[in-house]
């Protein structure tokens, strides 16, 4: 029996893979739309290294409200993994996602506990539930992310 690890590993395997094979456009849409979906997917600390896969080695990722950009895949990685460690019961609830071949644009709702420092520039201190509204801009490049800006509207959930 697989575990999850190598349900992962598979699953984006064959998500790479698929890359070299889009004709359409209505191809492209939907790749780019199943890139940002296993991104969300993976993006806990148990696959963390699945999720990075995903980005480009030159990758890009900000949150301008918060005044912070990561360059690199590798640093994206090591924010994340300071990121899962800063909170506690995480929701997740989406609003909408559409795409075009080299951009993705998600708008949801996240709902956590902050427990820990590890959120840099972090509005509210450890202990606040937080509810934060919070939409994504995604840039596809060759078939993974070399962009995302996450904007972010804190709030209180109390």
């Amino acid at each position: 029996m697989a575990t999850i690890l190598e349900k992962a590993r598979l699953a984006v395997g064959e998500l790479l893979e698929r890359r070299h094979r889009l004709r359409t456009y209505e191809d492209r849409v939907q790749y780019s739309l199943d890139l940002v979906r296993m991104h969300f997917e993976l993006e806990n600390l148990e696959r963390i290294d699945e999720c990075i896969r995903l980005y480009s080695d030159d990758a890009e990722w900000e949150a301008p409200a918060r005044r912070v950009s990561y360059n690199g895949a590798l640093k994206i990685r090591d924010m994340y993994v300071r990121l899962f460690a800063a909170t506690h019961e995480f929701a997740w609830i989406p609003v909408e996602r559409w795409a075009t071949p080299d951009r993705v644009f998600d708008d949801s709702v996240a709902v956590f506990q902050l427990i820990g420092g590890g959120i840099e520039n972090c509005p509210f201190p450890v202990g606040t539930r937080v509810r934060m509204r919070l939409v994504h801009s995604f840039h596809i490049r060759d078939g993974l992310i070399a962009k995302e800006i996450g904007y972010e509207v804190w709030g209180r959930d109390d």
